[in-house]
């Protein structure tokens, strides 16, 4: 009886919590084919202005790989009446801050200021699609800052080549199969009139979603987004390539050395579905559930109680086509990486075959619960949830309905699912190992 109190109170709260949380918004779209959403939030004077572009590096050729990631540095260069430099420069005198972030799949930009600024972010925005200035000096400018990036991120990082050669491994086919930052060969092989030609292409208002979220006047923004958008041209349409790739039948092998490394790391990596499936909201729970933070199954045994690894973790890469879910360790001691994999696959078994606990099941939704409040808990994160189910979903009130699908999903589900997608034929072994000049 108490526990079944206990259910009820917990349900009834959370139902309140869902409820506060629903975010109302109003979308429409211009002539010229650019679709806009409004999300109408005046508890704090400031509104974001932000467009997402449906493209990614999964867009580019597999010669010329790094253009959608450097246009997110280009189109900050300037525009036909913003000068070289001058872009921030105005953000920062208006009491602003903006940013810009890309991915495989496609390439967002905002501008967060004061409410009484809306009209100069929309200007400013539609200033980057209308009027981008892309030189030589531009070009040239960017191109060093991408190199530097690359080599803090990724060439002199411990651990940083990880994504890029699991990408490499899991997809022959598909373009995920180069990193979003792309090769640097490339970059330096590009002709000014290919980079034109990539913005020509993709950056148009049919293939883009404006969000405008925060204190503001809707009348007055239809009325500014109208002037400033809605004479930008329509592009022509962007057709999408299909790309599919062959089911993982055996396990994969590979080996990859790092001298930015001393202690090697196992790595494990499956190939998911498209995010867009319910399956792939039933791995979210599977990852979670074995590897989320310190109370996650992997952890707790293999690094708590057993003591076998300095580190136990996963990371899950949700995309439009396809996704990834990668575990890794870091062997402790005399245990070795192999130690580490049986341990893994052991508690892979145990979900397949038997139903996860009751208790944990009940853990797994409420940590859900407090995934979605914090996804929409600032105007920031609700702009960007917005245009991303807009654009990569097709269907914006997931907003406020995806939490649903998580709490319908059981543990007859869980255990399916696992059995479906996390079998040791079908995934990649990764040893990521110290440089053998670093061993000597």
């Amino acid at each position: 009886m108490k526990n079944s109190i206990m259910m009820l109170s917990a349900a009834l709260m959370l139902g309140g919590v869902a409820n506060a949380q629903k975010v109302v918004f109003d979308e429409y779209n211009l002539d010229n084919g650019m679709h806009v959403i409004f999300h109408n939030d005046p508890s704090a004077p400031v509104v974001i202005t932000s467009v997402m572009y449906h493209v990614g590096s999964k867009d580019e050729r597999p010669d010329r790989t790094g253009f959608a990631h450097f246009f997110e540095h280009l189109l900050f260069e300037g525009t036909q009446n913003i000068k070289r430099g001058e872009w921030f420069k105005i953000v920062t005198a208006n009491g602003g801050v903006n940013n810009a972030n890309t991915s495989d799949d496609r390439t967002y930009y905002y501008e967060v200021f004061p409410s009484n600024s809306l009209e100069l972010g929309l200007w400013m925005e539609s200033e980057r699609l209308l009027h981008p200035v892309i030189n030589k000096i531009g070009v040239d400018t960017q191109n060093e800052v991408v190199k530097e990036e690359k080599r803090t991120r990724y060439d002199n990082q411990p651990y940083g080549n990880i994504l890029p050669v699991v990408k490499e491994n899991m997809f022959k086919k598909h373009p995920y199969r180069w990193t979003t930052i792309g090769s640097m060969k490339d970059l330096d092989a590009a002709t000014l009139e290919e980079f034109q030609a990539f913005n020509k292409k993709f950056y148009t208002p049919n293939n883009a979603v404006l969000v405008v979220a925060g204190d503001f006047d809707k009348g007055k923004a239809k009325e500014w987004i109208q002037k400033y958008f809605g004479s930008i041209p329509r592009g022509e349409e962007v057709k999408k390539q299909t790309f599919v790739e062959e089911p993982i039948t055996q396990t994969i092998k590979a080996t990859y050395e790092d001298p930015n490394i001393q202690i090697p790391m196992v790595i494990a990596s499956y190939r998911t579905p498209s995010m867009k499936t319910r399956d792939a909201r039933v791995l979210d729970l599977i990852s979670s559930y074995l590897s989320d933070g310190k109370s996650s199954k992997l952890y707790k045994k293999i690094v708590d109680d057993k003591k076998m690894a300095l580190q136990i973790g996963a990371v899950g890469f949700s995309q439009e086509d396809y996704g990834m879910y990668i575990l890794y360790g870091l062997p402790m001691g005399t245990y070795t990486s192999s130690d580490l994999l049986k341990e893994m696959d052991e508690e892979i078994v145990k979900i397949q075959t038997d139903l996860i606990s009751e208790k944990d099941y009940e853990k797994l939704q409420n940590k859900f619960d407090n995934n979605f409040v914090n996804a929409n808990s600032t105007v920031e994160g609700i702009a960007e949830n917005l245009a991303s189910f807009y654009m990569l979903y097709g269907d914006v009130n997931l907003i406020n309905t995806e939490i649903d699908m998580y709490h319908s999903i059981t543990r007859e589900e869980i255990r399916e699912v696992a059995k479906k997608y996390l079998n040791p034929n079908q995934r990649l072994i990764l040893d990521y190992v110290p440089s053998k000049k670093v061993q000597n």
